[in-house]
């Protein structure tokens, strides 16, 4: 088991890693839409938000050496199912290759974002 971990992402605010990699298997820890430059939260839009979470989930996959292209299961959490159109149109964006996915609204998440995201990927 190979830990990952980047400074192009968000440090880990607890005892996890950004994520793993097993055998063949990347397995990321859910990311929230803070920028990893200056530590704060991106703008409480789902779109604005969105993006940010998908540029922290590219650069764990980037510094494993995986894709988006390889990313198998998606886990996505929505504070709303009112953002799911917005969050949906920024996903398609990113995630081209169509993986298998699921998309729940949650009561919480950490620091009251709009979204979260966390991904399996394999090579």
């Amino acid at each position: 088991m190979k830990k990952i971990s980047t400074s192009k992402a968000p440090q880990a605010i607890g005892p996890y890693s950004q994520a793993v990699v097993a055998d063949r298997f990347l397995f990321a820890s859910g990311q929230i839409p803070v920028n990893p430059a200056t530590g704060e939260l991106a703008e409480a839009r789902i779109e604005i938000q969105a993006r940010q979470v998908m540029e922290n989930v590219k650069a764990i996959l980037e510094a494993a050496g995986y894709s988006f292209g390889d990313v198998v299961k998606v886990s996505c959490y929505l504070k709303s199912m009112e953002d799911f159109n917005g969050f949906n149109a920024v996903y398609g964006e990113y995630f081209t290759g169509h993986p298998a996915r699921s998309c729940v609204a949650v009561r919480e998440i950490p620091k009251d974002v709009l979204c979260e995201v966390e991904v399996t990927a394999y090579q």
